[in-house]
């Protein structure tokens, strides 16, 4: 059962000892802790984060999390982390949330590249 104070990524852990020195600005070292970080984000509504830690190449302008109705993210499971060389890696999870009181399940196989040291998510595939 998920406690007040754990990181919304799911880990169990408290956020200040998860992701929360990625959100504050240290690199990630691997494709699964920037997923878990960029997750938490999301639930957190951190834009410019989710925004800084996408590719130049795909992201976007803006995301709009303050849109009505707003997502509310209640869980995460990270069905596997494959790095596929030194600079590549595709991370395949389960996110679930609430839009308007309706569960939904987002379903993505995530790309990720990792440049000058830090990683970046490129894109995802949904199922």
């Amino acid at each position: 059962m998920k406690k007040t104070g754990d990181c919304p990524c799911g880990s169990g852990k408290a956020l200040p000892a998860c992701c929360g020195p990625y959100l504050a600005g240290l690199a990630a070292p691997d494709a699964e802790r920037l997923m878990r970080s960029r997750y938490t984000a999301y639930a957190r509504g951190d834009e410019p984060y989710l925004l800084a830690t996408w590719h130049s190449s795909t992201r976007p302008g803006s995301l709009d999390l303050n849109r009505e109705p707003k997502a509310k993210w209640i869980g995460l499971e990270v069905k596997r982390h494959e790095q596929t060389d030194e600079s590549h890696a595709v991370v395949e999870f389960v996110a679930r949330y609430r839009v308007g009181g309706r569960a939904q399940r987002l379903s993505e196989v995530s790309r990720f590249v990792k440049e000058d040291g830090r990683w970046y998510y490129v894109e995802g595939k949904v199922d």
